[in-house]
Formats: C-alpha cells, structure tokens, sequence
C-alpha cells in the first residue's frame, strides 16, 4: 500500500464524502513505440493515442472523462454551479463596446440578453443615425457546438463585408461576403484560409491567405475577385520556407497591401499597390538571418520596427522610392526599453513600449520630434493598442485596465495631451475598494530580479499562510500585463492570493528577458517560477500545503516541468491544454506550427538542441515520485497542441508516480485551444477549475 502523502491528510475527509468508491481511474493500454536519436532509444508507450480515427482513442477519452465526472465535477456540482454563476454575473448582459470611425461609419458591437454572441453594428456619418446590422454572429452559432467569426473588413465603397468563420475550433476559417445594397450573402465561400482578408481600391478585388492542409501553416497568398468562383483564384505569392508564416495587412495610408513574412526571429516584407492590385509584390527588404522588421506606410513615408543593431528594436523611415537602402533612425535603440509595436498618424507616432516590465505609450510628435511619456498613474496595470485607423487623427486610442480596474477604452489626444474615458467595462457587483495590488520583484538563483504582481482581499493578513494561486507563461516574448480578470474574484473572495509571475521567457523586462527564456536557456523560465513560488513561500504568503500553480499552452509546459522538478512545492496544480511531449512533437514536421517554432525551443535534429529539449520535456522526465494533485485539460481539435500529448501525459504519470493524489483530465470534445466559443463559453471549464482548487483546498461554498 502506498503511504499517505502531505495532502492524503487535508483531502482524506472530503474525498470519502465527495468521491464515488471503488471507482478507478483508467488506465491505457501500453504499446511501446521506440525512437532513436543520436544513439538514444526514447519508448514511448502510449504514441498509438494520436490516432484519432482509432476508435480505442476516442474511448480513452471518454473513460477519462467520465472519470473526472464521477471523482471531481459531480461531488462538487453544487459549488461548480455556485462558482459559474458567480463568473457569469459578472458580466453584463445587455452591453456595448465604444464606437470607432472608419470611412464615413462609426463601428461598433452589442450584446443583447440571452445570447451569447456579439452583433456587429454601424451608423452613417453620426451616432445618431439609423443603426445598421452588420453581422449577427448569434444567427451562424444557431445549432452549432462552436463558431468563431475573425475580423471582419468592410471593402473600401462600403458595399461588401467580408468575414471568417470556424465552425470546428481547428482555426481553418471559410470567408464569406455579404452584399448590403441587396441585403444578401454571395455565392462565393473560399475554404481553409486564416480568416482575414485585405481589399484593394477597387472594392472588387481582395487577397487572402492559403493554409497547408496538414500542417495549417498561413503558407500562400491568393487574389479573388468579388463574383467570381473561389477555384479560379489566382496564387500570386507562396511562401515556401517552412519556418515562415503570412500576414495580411494595409498599410495606416491606405496606399499598400503589406505581406508580412514572419518566423520566430527573422522576418521579410512585399508590398502592392492597393490600386494596382495585379502588380507583383515588390520586396521591401529582403530577409536575413535574425533581422526582425515590420512596415506601416503614412502620409508619404514608411515607418519601420525593426532590431537590426537594436536588439530592443528601434523605428527607422525611408521614403516610398527605395526601400532596401536607405533607412534613417528616427527612433534610436534603448537598452532599457523595448518597442514593442507603433501606431503612425499624418502628425504624430504612437510606440507601445515595455519599461520595468511594464507597457507604456511614448508619443513623438513628427515635427517638431519632441516626445513625451502618457501617464497611467498606477504601479501595475495593462494597457494596449486599439484600432485607430483614421491616419488624419489627432487622437489615439487605447485599452487599459489593472487587477483592480475594468477594461477601460480610452481616448488620447495627442496635441492636448489629455484623455477621455470613452468606455469602462461594466462589472455588475464589483466593489474595486474591497481589493489591494502589491508588487514584489523576487530574487532568482542566478541573482536576476523578477518581477511578481499579487491580487488579494483587504481582509486577509498578506503574510498569514493563504491559499494562493501563482500562475506563469514564459515563452514567445509575450508579456503576460497586470490585466482584469473578472473571473479570478470567485478565488480572491474566498482568501485565495493571486500572483502574476512575470518569468522569463516573455519580454515584460525588455528583448533579453524573452532571450534568456527560450532555446539553451529555457530552464530560466522554470527556475524563475519556482524560485518566486519559493520566496512566496518563505516570507509565509503561502506555504506548500496552500500553493496552487497554473498554466496553458506553453505554460503547460511550464506547469509540467515544475512538477517533475519541484512537486513538493505544490499543493495542486491545472495545466490548460499543455505542451507537454516537447521532443516528439518538434520531431514531427507534419503538426501544425512545428517547424516554425525552431527558433523558439530549437530544430531537435541539431544534436545540442535534443538534449537540452530532453533534459526539461515533461513527458520524457516523468519519473518515480510523489506528484501534486493535478487538473490536466485539453481540445480535442486543438491545433496548437494536440490533444494527444496531455493524454499520453496522463496515462504515464498514472502508471509511473508514486502518490495517491487526484490526476483528472478533461477532453473538450468541441473544441480546440481556446476552449469554447462566445462570450461565456470559458465559464464552465473555468468553474471546473477554480472548483478543484477550491475542493483541494477544503473550501466548501
């Protein structure tokens, strides 16, 4: 018989009332699938689960799910149900967003009582005109288990919409067009794109982007013509580097259809006349090896982002007749600031900057090139660019919000320098005074300061041993911001501690943080994030009987590699739909975003690269010990992460660990790396997870 663990003792009582008996967990068939590299033989027993058309898989699935039904969701339905109400009541039914204005309409969308989904809406010239549906995304939902309908673009004669829609979750969209004189939808329906699309002057022709069938990758550039059947399009551009992605753009002028060739670390810019659109792309500047580049064209000139002898990235410009020589700074590199991305207007360049790991907003006002900082007044917050696409604006607009504050839209202006609230989310309930924020920055191991941003209830003692939930990412350089999380409030009410670890791997500390978090220096990210678990717990904001961590995607992986490497810090962990099979899947050039994330983790078929991505791959490094309790979820049309390495996960730590701690996992069988669809769709696995964490820890209502 195995011993009790520390947690056998806080759960034994709850588990004997809430568990079903005599119910045991599944466990999957083992059919050994060796792989060698460079002279190492890797047996991996459960490979036979990515057979998704074996119906054994799909039966594995369903065990484990009806296994976490019968052990967690069902014992706990009343408090799921009370915790989901919670969530949803935090979001106003009836709502709207702040209108924008784009030639000669004001956009907007609306949420009506009862429905799910947003309606598109616009109004000529004034918002006192009549209102105009522009899309009711409630209508293509009607009888479907998921949709997700991407940007829509409005073609420049305001007489065609054109929009993307997923009725799978496997993020191959259709686009679709609706004509507003006849009040019809086209014919025309063109398949397997990326959901966006760019129209020229003409308002008849548009590009759009081709994926690859099996690996998904945004790979061709295709020009339709409006009325026209989808077969006949014309392929102008295909991207045959494997490591590259397309995007699809118009330049703030409105003069240029930018292509975008983006890899993990390098980068390549065509362009067309958006009134020649049968021209051939122009090259802007041919791609290099680490140079990084991306191009917005405005009143006569380009404004580049680009890390050539920046590695914070500066903005240069160069004059719309030569495009590869004769770039000029206008905004030089700062080691301590990153520039993350620019909006540019006819008088004035807006930059979104990361500084001391957090977002800020310079302002250089291009005649004069004085430049200024805006405000924000708050030690922690999140702030992000909105669409301001009116290059002849003098005002700029952007998103805000802290752990404390609503998602706020906010308008700028620029001459002025003063802002307008146009729009604060509405949060039915939410009492702001109720709630504090403190930021820490947590020495690591290696002497670097990280920092570490805490959400908490004025009523707790900050350092009396809380239940508290440290959540991380740590990968791409995306910076995880100190934004609104109406849901987390159901955790905060009850006691629990929030803390946001801003761990390497991102980029809020500028380009070397993200540096210092990826390729042979990934075991940073997981270092920081045990490292700050550890002074959490030493200056006795927590202890390990109260420690909870999460993590999706790459996160998952984050999650996994902590539990192989310190469980013993954890009471209870939840890995959202984590990348958890490192090597095999990076091995696998046919799933979709392999290749491209080379840069990322690494090409495994460099030996270096192998084993360091072996030394940290949670599926390879799970071993003989106690692990924490654990919440493990998936998609099954996930095409990030496939569902099959959070299930092969499973069934190794059920057959190898040596505790007897709860291990659920969750397959959502609609849907795919973002969970469900509509405005609600994340509440229910959202309540199924604040649910284990509060079952976990003994915390009944």
């Amino acid at each position: 018989m195995k011993p009790l663990t520390k947690y056998n003792a806080v759960l034994i009582l709850a588990m004997a009332s809430a568990c079903n008996h005599g119910v045991n967990a599944p466990v999957a068939d083992i059919q050994p699938t060796e792989f060698t590299e460079f002279g190492n033989t890797r047996v991996d027993n459960y490979y036979w689960m990515k057979d998704r058309k074996d119906p054994k898989v799909m039966s594995y699935l369903k065990e484990e799910n009806d296994y976490t039904a019968s052990q967690l969701t069902k014992p706990t339905a009343v408090l799921c149900s009370k915790i989901v109400a919670e969530i949803k009541s935090r979001v106003a039914e009836e709502d709207s967003t702040a209108p924008y204005f784009e030639n000669g309409y004001y956009y907007y969308q609306r949420y009506e009582k009862g429905k799910d989904y947003e309606i598109h809406c616009r109004k000529k010239q004034s918002l006192d005109s009549a209102e105009e549906v522009v899309l009711d995304v409630n209508m293509l939902a009607e009888g479907r288990d998921y949709c997700d309908v991407d940007d829509i673009i409005v073609s420049p004669n305001n007489q065609i919409l054109a929009f993307g829609i997923d009725t799978v979750s496997r993020r191959r969209y259709e686009l679709r067009f609706w004509n507003f004189k006849t009040e019809k939808y086209m014919s025309e329906v063109i398949p397997n794109t990326d959901g966006e699309c760019v129209f020229a002057n003409d308002s008849r022709t548009l590009f759009y982007v081709g994926k690859e069938n099996t690996t998904l990758r945004a790979s061709k550039i295709f020009r339709h013509v409006i009325g026209t059947d989808c077969s006949s399009d014309k392929e102008i551009f295909y991207e045959d580097d494997p490591t590259y992605d397309l995007e699809l753009s118009r330049s703030q002028s409105d003069e240029w259809i930018i292509i975008t060739h983006n890899s993990t670390s390098s980068s390549e810019v065509r362009l067309i006349p958006t009134k020649s659109p049968y021209k051939n792309p122009v090259i802007f500047r041919k791609r290099e090896k680490d140079l990084e580049y991306s191009v917005d064209h405005c009143n006569g000139t380009f404004y580049i982002l680009t890390n050539e002898n920046a590695k914070n990235f500066c903005i240069m410009t160069c004059d719309s007749t030569g495009y590869d020589n004769n770039w000029k700074v206008l905004v030089p590199h700062d080691e301590k600031v990153l520039i993350k991305d620019f909006t540019v207007f006819d008088k004035f360049l807006v930059m979104e900057q990361m500084r001391n790991g957090l977002v800020c907003f310079e302002v250089m006002n291009l005649e004069t090139k004085e430049r200024y900082l805006v405000d924000f007044g708050q030690e922690a917050y999140s702030a992000w660019t909105m669409y301001n696409p009116e290059h002849d604006a003098t005002t700029f607009r952007y998103g805000y919000s802290s752990f404390t504050t609503p998602y706020s839209v906010i308008e700028y202006d620029l001459a002025n320098r003063t802002k307008k609230v146009l729009k604060e989310q509405t949060v039915p309930g939410y009492d702001k005074s109720k709630y504090d924020v403190k930021r820490l920055m947590v020495s690591a191991r290696d002497g670097v300061e990280v920092p570490v941003t805490l959400l908490y209830s004025k009523s707790i003692d900050l350092q009396g041993d809380n239940n508290l939930l440290q959540y991380g990412y740590g990968s791409y350089g995306s910076s995880e911001d100190d934004g609104f999380f109406p849901s987390i409030f159901s955790l905060v009410d009850r006691g629990f501690i929030f803390a946001l670890a801003h761990i390497r791997g991102g980029s809020e500390m500028g380009r070397q943080w993200y540096e210092d978090g990826k390729l042979l220096k990934k075991m940073n990210t997981f270092n920081d994030f045990i490292d700050v678990t550890k002074y959490l717990i030493d200056n006795h904001y927590t202890s390990p009987e109260k420690m909870y961590a999460m993590g999706g995607s790459a996160g998952g992986l984050l999650m996994g590699a902590v539990a192989n490497m310190a469980p013993e810090l954890y009471h209870g962990i939840i890995a959202q739909v984590p990348f958890v099979d490192v090597v095999t899947t990076m091995m696998d050039e046919s799933i979709p975003l392999t290749t491209g994330e080379y840069d990322e983790w690494g090409n495994p078929n460099d030996e270096t690269y192998y084993k360091y991505m072996l030394s940290y791959s949670p599926y390879d490094n799970v071993k003989e010990q106690d692990y924490p309790a654990m919440l493990v979820t998936t998609g099954l049309h996930d095409s990030q992460v496939q569902y099959w390495e959070p299930a092969k996960w499973v069934a190794k730590l059920r057959a190898t660990k040596t505790d007897d701690n709860p291990l659920f996992l969750h397959t959502n069988m609609k849907a795919g790396h973002s969970g469900d669809s509509g405005r609600f769709g994340y509440v229910k696995e959202t309540g199924m997870e604040y649910t284990f964490l509060l079952w976990l820890a003994g915390i009944k209502e």
